[in-house]
């Protein structure tokens, strides 16, 4: 079994939902949790407004800070892929 980092569950959880609502077993078994971490993984995403949750349908969808993230998330990916030295901001030189 590979281990995976918080933030790389987070994006799997986030993909899953990005582009429709998803229910809590699809996110469940594509980001192959069990039931337990996933309520704790849902109520941290849900609370920072990262997903969004239907009451009604029951499921679960990506908010515009969600996609934000997942963005971020796979720019980081290309600069640390890619080899390019990261530089703050403020960086002057």
């Amino acid at each position: 079994m590979v281990y995976r980092d918080r933030v790389d569950t987070i994006k799997l959880i986030l993909e899953t939902a990005n582009g429709g609502s998803v229910t809590k077993t699809m996110i469940m078994y594509k980001a192959f949790l069990s039931h337990d971490h996933l309520q704790e993984y849902l109520l941290i995403l849900t609370e920072n407004d990262l997903l969004c949750y239907d009451k009604v349908m029951r499921t679960f969808q990506t908010t515009e800070k969600g996609i934000a993230f997942l963005q971020a998330y796979n720019e980081m990916g290309q600069i640390l892929k890619e080899g390019q030295p990261l530089y703050l901001q403020n960086d002057s030189g």
